[in-house]
């Protein structure tokens, strides 16, 4: 007697079907996931840049600006540049060759957008700021559920968003929530 090694049409087809509605069902979730972690992973690095330039300004004694920029001399406006902080000694928002740059970061990914309501955070030597500032991060496609912020208040401190009624909708510090 010989026996059949392997699977007919009919169990592949049924295979097939299966495997379809799993992924029909699961695929919106797992871009969403993906968005919400690309976008986690960007504002955390902004954070980190922030609160280290904070540490430097307190450390070194001395005035440190946060700004986007292109070249990393010049500060611009579109915080979807590159962001740098360094030691600005003359408080002019443009490195000298003489000012170092402390630390930078990488332009936003292609599909998120930032704003910030300072052209640039500028930390004392005592680590607090000239005035305060937020920073968002958002999907190019604008839905809330996926808006992040940053708040620097005047003391110097960073606090990110939460979603402390936990709707699904991001709050600012203040408590406001986050919309793109």
């Amino acid at each position: 007697m010989k026996h059949q090694n392997g699977v007919t049409l009919v169990e592949l087809m049924i295979t097939l079907a299966i495997v379809t509605i799993i992924l029909t069902s699961v695929g919106p979730s797992i871009q969403s996931i993906l968005i919400k972690n690309r976008i986690v992973a960007e504002i955390n690095e902004i954070s980190a840049l922030v609160q280290y330039a904070r540490h430097q300004a307190i450390d070194e004694q001395t005035l440190v600006t946060v700004c986007p920029s292109v070249d990393y001399s010049n500060c611009t406006t579109d915080w979807n540049n590159p962001k740098m902080a360094f030691i600005d000694s003359d408080n002019n928002s443009i490195r000298a060759s003489t000012e170092e740059l402390i630390v930078s970061v990488a332009a936003a990914s292609e599909n998120n957008v930032i704003t910030s309501t300072e052209n640039s955070i500028i930390f004392e030597e005592n680590g607090q700021t000239v005035s305060a500032a937020e920073i968002l991060l958002c999907h190019k496609d604008k839905k809330a559920e996926y808006a992040r912020s940053l708040s620097v208040t005047a003391q110097g401190r960073v606090k990110m968003s939460t979603d402390s009624d936990k709707n699904g909708i991001y709050e600012n510090a203040a408590g406001t929530q986050l919309s793109c």
